[in-house]
């Protein structure tokens, strides 16, 4: 890997607007100069998948939410967001780049954003999942429920690249992309809880730091 290639991307443009509340209250973990590891890059990238899946327009509510919480100045625009997600190693258009501490922080907050914006929605089709499991039923018996399902496995195999051994095995088996997909909603559903956002970012360096 070059050099050039390996560095966190920067370019952000300046802003005197304060932070969230939640930015102070996320750790800064003594991780690489490099960056993130590509694990937390692909978690991260996968709980933004997920609420893509979740709602039409995603994308745009993702760049209006960095506009509200103030982190325009980290993600100013839909090519930088795109960018950002690029740094998950299982994807087609992988750059080889690491996430920065900053803009994995940025993405998680987003997330979170999002995900209590979302709770409703979430609990719902969880809620769904565990009727029908519970009657022993297929669970793309509820119709929010299957849509949902139906949308992240179209997002998956559309933007996954399935040169890679483990993306090639969820391809092989739509049911496992559908247990990722539940088990995506659980983690944000988590997110929307007291000190979630914390206890999520907290999960993402599982075994990266001591």
């Amino acid at each position: 890997m070059s050099q050039s290639s390996a560095n966190v991307m920067t370019n952000e443009v300046p802003s005197d607007q304060p932070k969230p509340w939640l930015w102070d209250h996320l750790p800064n973990y003594p991780i690489s100069v490099q960056g993130c590891s590509p694990r937390t890059a692909q978690q991260i990238d996968l709980l933004l998948l997920a609420l893509e899946a979740l709602e039409l327009g995603s994308s745009e509510q993702m760049l209006a939410t960095a506009q509200e919480l103030n982190l325009r100045d980290l993600i100013p625009n839909r090519v930088v967001l795109w960018r950002l997600r690029c740094t998950n190693p299982w994807r087609r258009s992988y750059m080889r780049r690491y996430l920065g501490l900053e803009k994995a922080k940025a993405l998680t907050i987003i997330a979170t954003s999002r995900s209590r914006k979302l709770t409703f929605l979430i609990r719902e089709l969880l809620l769904a999942e565990q009727k029908l499991r519970e009657k022993e039923l297929p669970i793309q018996q509820n119709f929010r429920l299957a849509w949902y399902l139906g949308r992240f496995r179209a997002h998956f195999r559309g933007r996954m690249n399935p040169r890679r051994a483990r993306i090639a095995e969820y391809l092989a088996s739509p049911e496992q992309i559908d247990e990722l997909a539940l088990s995506l909603l659980k983690q944000l559903l988590f997110a929307t809880g007291t000190a979630g956002a914390q206890r999520l970012w907290c999960s993402l360096f599982d075994g990266e730091v001591r």
